[in-house]
Formats: structure tokens, C-alpha cells, sequence
């Protein structure tokens, strides 16, 4: 047994290691400096990729997020969101005096544009089930219900034995 005056013997640290950088990270500030510069001079292909790309980084990060992460439509969504945040950027929507955070702004329009494409696409569904029941109920009209013409005449068989 060890006694109570003997020396702990401590366990040397760990060195940490820098996390990697998400695939989807936008840096808040080159993404604020792409769109001064980008209000400033709107011709600039080299600033309209860059800024391209931080708009799909943005809204394929907001993808998998687990509200929207198990949707069969997610491309669409994410489609969407680029289109409205791409609008958004020509159209000069974002003030940038304004002091707020660009990368909020653009996420809350692709948030906004997911929640859309999932009401449209709700209502589409809604819209083809309620076809499918009337179809349904017109069969249901039409067709004999459970084969009545050939019960009858197995019962007709019988009677005549």
C-alpha cells in the first residue's frame, strides 16, 4: 500500500492540437471586406467567386443543421438559399455601415429560404395526396365493392346442388 506522505506522480499534459477548419466556415471578417469591396466595384469576377463561394459555404453549412438535415429535398433548399442571398448581395440589401454581422444576415436569408422551399414542397404533397384520395374514392364508386357478381354466383352454385 501506498502511504499518504509518498509523491504523486502527475501525468504530463497533452499538447493541443489546433482544430481543423471546417469545410463550411465563413470568416466573418474577409467575408465583410469581400462585400465593401464588392459594393464598391460590382465587375469584379475575382470579388463575385469569392463572394460565391462564402454564399455556398453558408447555406451547405446551414444544410446540416439538424432541423433541416433529413429532408429528400435538401439540394433544393440549398439552392434556393443561394439564389435569395445571391439576390440579396446584387440588389445591395445588406447595409454595411450598419455595424451588423454579415455572415447573421445571410444565414437568416437562407434560413428563411429552406423554411419556404419546406412550405412548397408540403403543399405539393398535401396537393397530390388529395388527388390520390379522389381517385381513390371515384374507384371505390365505380368498382363492385368486394366482388359481389362472383359471390352471388357461388351462392347460386350452391343453392342449385
Amino acid at each position: 500500500m501506498e502511504s499518504k506522505n509518498s509523491p504523486k506522480v502527475k501525468k504530463p499534459r497533452k499538447k493541443r492540437v489546433p482544430k481543423e477548419k471546417k469545410p463550411y466556415y465563413v470568416n466573418l471578417k474577409e467575408f465583410l471586406a469581400l462585400i465593401q469591396e464588392y459594393y464598391k466595384d460590382d465587375e469584379n469576377m475575382v470579388l463575385i467567386n469569392q463572394l460565391g463561394q462564402a454564399i455556398y459555404k453558408i447555406a451547405t453549412g446551414l444544410s446540416f443543421a439538424p432541423n433541416f438535415i433529413n429532408y429528400s429535398y435538401k439540394d433544393d433548399m440549398v439552392g434556393d438559399a443561394i439564389v435569395k442571398m445571391y439576390s440579396a448581395l446584387k440588389n445591395k440589401k445588406y447595409n454595411v455601415d450598419s455595424g451588423n454581422n454579415p455572415f447573421s444576415y445571410f444565414t437568416t436569408i437562407a434560413f428563411h429560404a429552406f423554411i419556404n422551399r419546406i412550405k412548397k414542397e408540403k403543399k405539393h404533397r398535401d396537393m397530390i395526396t388529395q388527388y390520390q384520395e379522389s381517385i381513390f374514392d371515384e374507384l371505390q364508386e365505380i368498382l363492385p365493392q368486394g366482388n359481389s357478381s362472383e359471390s352471388n354466383r357461388s351462392e347460386d352454385q350452391y343453392d342449385s346442388e
